[in-house]
């Protein structure tokens, strides 16, 4: 059983999928309005409660553009059937292609092969080793810096740092990662003790973090999770072991749950992304993309602090 709910992603599914227009595997150009533009579009995850959010976001956001229509598909963090939805995408002669890559390497061929098809190519939220014709994002980097300077300040420089790991592989984490370590280089008295995966999986950041307890127990002060599903395993981890007073947890995306464990002074920060930004810029850029209009190679919408001094600024 999960330590705790995830955000009723359930629903947003069913809301999503309507918007699938074909039959995964089914390689038959899609019925369209003369002049109707589609637009494929391949989301990593939305088992993830942010990959559901930008997922809704750019669904949300195409329904308001006339004489737009958006196939939608879950490649459920496989690299294989994301390669597959691409093809099928590329088969239906779809006008763009949004995608949100699995990882940075193995997503690449996938990226490769929509730029032999020539269609224009959007990448949101993550990259891969090859660029599409425009990203909307953020910079990952920063992210990392900022969550782990906003630890460092509250620990005075000194202390040692538990880091939670997004899946292996992906931008995302290893920006994160890049980030962070900087932050490390900048301030010796921060020491990493321990540095594991949990795959971007709050039961996995739970598990990972009670085993920590055991091993690491009086030597860390801190862990910074490289997104708020893990930050919220390690929280409850700390929690039932009644030492999380002791610690700081810091993790990213400022998802729902985070923001309230935020107000509740149970989770010490989190950094905000801008999931409505990123997708709604995704659709637009597609959109110029699709019409053979100039669009920016690049968006990158800022990260932020979310702490309980600025936290009504974040709440809806």
């Amino acid at each position: 059983m999960r330590p705790t709910p995830r955000l009723a992603i359930g629903s947003m599914l069913a809301a999503l999928t309507i918007f699938s227009l074909f039959l995964p595997g089914c390689k038959k150009p899609a019925e369209r309005k003369e002049g109707e533009i589609l637009i494929g579009f391949s989301s990593r995850d939305l088992s993830a409660e942010y990959t559901a959010k930008l997922s809704e976001a750019i669904v949300e956001y195409a329904k308001t553009k006339p004489g737009v229509k958006l196939v939608m598909v879950d490649a459920q963090s496989d690299v294989q059937k994301q390669f597959s939805q691409v093809e099928n995408f590329v088969a239906q002669k779809v006008d763009a292609i949004i995608l949100n890559p699995c990882e940075l390497e193995a997503s690449t061929p996938a990226v490769d092969y929509v730029k032999a098809a020539k269609i224009p190519l959007v990448l949101v939220n993550q990259v891969t080793k090859s660029a599409g014709d425009s990203y909307i994002g953020s910079n990952d980097f920063e992210a990392g810096r900022i969550a782990m300077e906003a630890i460092a300040k509250k620990l005075n420089g000194q202390g040692g740092v538990l880091m939670i790991h997004g899946i292996m592989g992906t931008s995302a984490q290893l920006q994160r990662e890049a980030g962070a370590r900087e932050v490390f280089a900048k301030y010796p008295g921060l020491k990493l003790i321990d540095q594991q995966t949990a795959s971007w999986d709050r039961a996995k950041a739970m598990a990972l973090t009670e085993n920590w307890i055991q091993a690491h127990k009086g030597k860390f002060q801190a862990v910074f999770a490289h997104n708020d599903e893990m930050a919220m395993g390690a929280l409850l981890a700390l929690e039932r072991a009644g030492i999380k007073k002791d610690v700081t947890v810091i993790g990213i995306d400022a998802i729902a749950q985070a923001l309230t464990a935020v107000k509740e002074g149970r989770l010490d920060a989190t950094v905000f992304q801008d999931a409505v930004g990123q997708g709604r810029g995704s659709v637009d850029a597609a959109l110029l993309l699709a019409r053979k209009q100039p669009c920016p190679k690049e968006n990158l919408i800022p990260f932020q602090l979310v702490t309980l001094e600025n936290l009504s600024s974040f709440l809806k």
